[in-house]
């Protein structure tokens, strides 16, 4: 585990250090001229000292602003790969942008250790101690402790993300959710068996063909408020093969990700909790595999959800969607929430229109996509809205069924029929969808994360609840 200190004296060290340094202030630094360091945005670079110390310049260019800063702290500790400890001077920053460089920094260094029986001595570490050298200890690290919780949940979410999925079946998944009883979360796990009885007939025809059973994990944030709470549900495929509809080879292993939804929600709820929210909020989260078996679920094979609502089974592979649709019937029936958003990587055509760089964001509430796209900005967890109009639904609708899963036809915009599949299951409650689809992996190191897991969702639904939920009145 990361540990993190606030400090106010530089002292000798025998870890790498960082000096954070803003393109006015860069030039009053001795090593900056002679290794022609700047302090411009995204410019990080290497040298040794005067007492032959490794020290690592980073800029923030002009703007200090809390992304500038975050990212500073990142490409310091990318720099730093190999030291197991790093000391970030960060005395030329306001206490805020302090804390935002050690966010930074911290997602940064994150690397997935548990399966790696001999390290490549070479390889990067996973930093194991942040010293940061500050002119305001006390406000730099009241602000920090603020944040750290946000950065623990992110963490916990890539570590789930990165597990292989023979070791992350739902029942595996759901042990590493009763773990966080030690936070204050409740956690409720339902089996197979409780899902019959309350009628998850989606959620239950997608597990059809695992030797794997499915269930669903519940995760309650009391708080102190007394208020409805907000409900984050969260797709759980813990590996998807495709079923009936088997997908392609290439790239099939990503699919052990398809629990990064799930992941993102339980990471903001171990948030909320270990900074002590004082909104109620509650995380359901729906565990499943879809494999192929002598049992599993054919093409035009019809389901019932939770509400009643039958699915006509078009594509075994829109198989997200039936998980969510038993998921947010229920939470919405059940835990009459005063908000649901749920994450989920859902299609593959939201990644072709966005790529790997936002996650779409579909809404039935303005204010509630207002403000998940403020948060997403500030935390660089970024959303872009998308199109939620009655012609997708219209597209939908069965000849033998309430609904279809999907349209079958070749360039569809599938991210959309989805996000208008999930709006019937959540009703009038004010709803949003994230299609994370693209961005729960990195494909490529940027300064808040090594290539691989994201965490993406995590922080952005923290903040969210810290904007939105965090008032007596709403």
């Amino acid at each position: 585990m990361l540990t993190v200190r606030f400090r106010h004296r530089l002292r000798h060290e025998t870890a790498a250090r960082a000096r954070l340094l803003t393109e006015a202030g860069a030039h009053a630094d001795i090593l900056a001229p002679a290794i022609g360091f700047r302090g411009h945005a995204d410019e990080a670079a290497a040298g040794r000292d005067a007492d032959g110390r490794l020290t690592v310049l980073a800029g923030m260019g002009a703007a200090a602003t809390p992304t500038a800063a975050r990212r500073a702290g990142g490409r310091a500790a990318a720099a730093a790969i190999a030291a197991k400890r790093l000391v970030l001077d960060a005395r030329e920053l306001t206490p805020d942008l302090a804390a935002e460089a050690a966010v930074g920094a911290s997602l940064r260094a994150w690397r997935f250790e548990a399966l790696k029986t001999r390290p490549d001595p070479d390889e990067p570490k996973r930093l194991a101690h942040l010293d940061v050298i500050v002119h305001d200890k006390r406000a730099a690290g009241a602000i920090w402790e603020t944040l750290a919780p946000g950065v623990a949940g992110t963490l916990f979410a890539r570590d789930l993300v990165a597990e292989p999925s023979n070791r992350l079946t739902p029942t595996l998944f759901a042990a590493r959710l009763r773990a966080l009883a030690a936070d204050g979360l409740k956690v409720e796990i339902h089996d197979a068996a409780w899902l019959k009885r309350e009628g998850f007939g989606a959620m239950l025809g997608v597990a059809r063909g695992s030797a794997n059973p499915p269930c669903l994990a519940v995760l309650r944030w009391k708080g102190t408020i007394d208020a409805p709470p907000v409900a984050f549900v969260g797709k759980g495929v813990t590996f998807d093969t495709g079923g009936v509809d088997i997908k392609p080879a290439d790239r099939m292993w990503e699919m052990r990700a398809d629990m990064a939804g799930a992941a993102a929600a339980a990471g903001a709820m171990l948030a909320l909790a270990r900074r002590r929210s004082p909104a109620p909020a509650v995380a359901v989260l729906g565990l499943v595999e879809n494999m192929i078996g002598a049992e599993s679920q054919r093409p035009s094979d019809v389901v019932r959800a939770v509400d009643g609502t039958t699915i006509e089974v078009i594509d075994t592979d829109a198989e997200g969607r039936l998980v969510l649709a038993d998921c947010l019937a229920w939470t919405r029936r059940t835990v009459r929430p005063a908000a649901m958003i749920d994450l989920a990587t859902l299609t593959g055509s939201i990644v072709v229109a966005l790529g790997h760089h936002r996650a779409g964001l579909f809404a039935s509430d303005t204010a509630l996509a207002a403000q998940l796209a403020a948060a997403g900005e500030a935390v660089d967890e970024k959303l872009w809205p998308m199109p939620l109009e009655e012609a997708y639904a219209e597209a939908l609708k069965s000849d033998i069924a309430d609904i279809k899963n999907c349209v079958a036809e070749r360039f569809q915009p599938d991210a959309c029929h989805a996000a208008a599949f999930l709006k019937r299951f959540a009703g009038d409650t004010p709803w949003a969808h994230l299609d994370i689809a693209g961005v729960e992996l990195r494909h490529e190191a940027d300064a808040l994360g090594p290539e691989g897991a994201s965490g993406f969702g995590v922080r952005l639904l923290d903040r969210l609840v810290s904007l939105r939920f965090e008032e007596e009145d709403g």
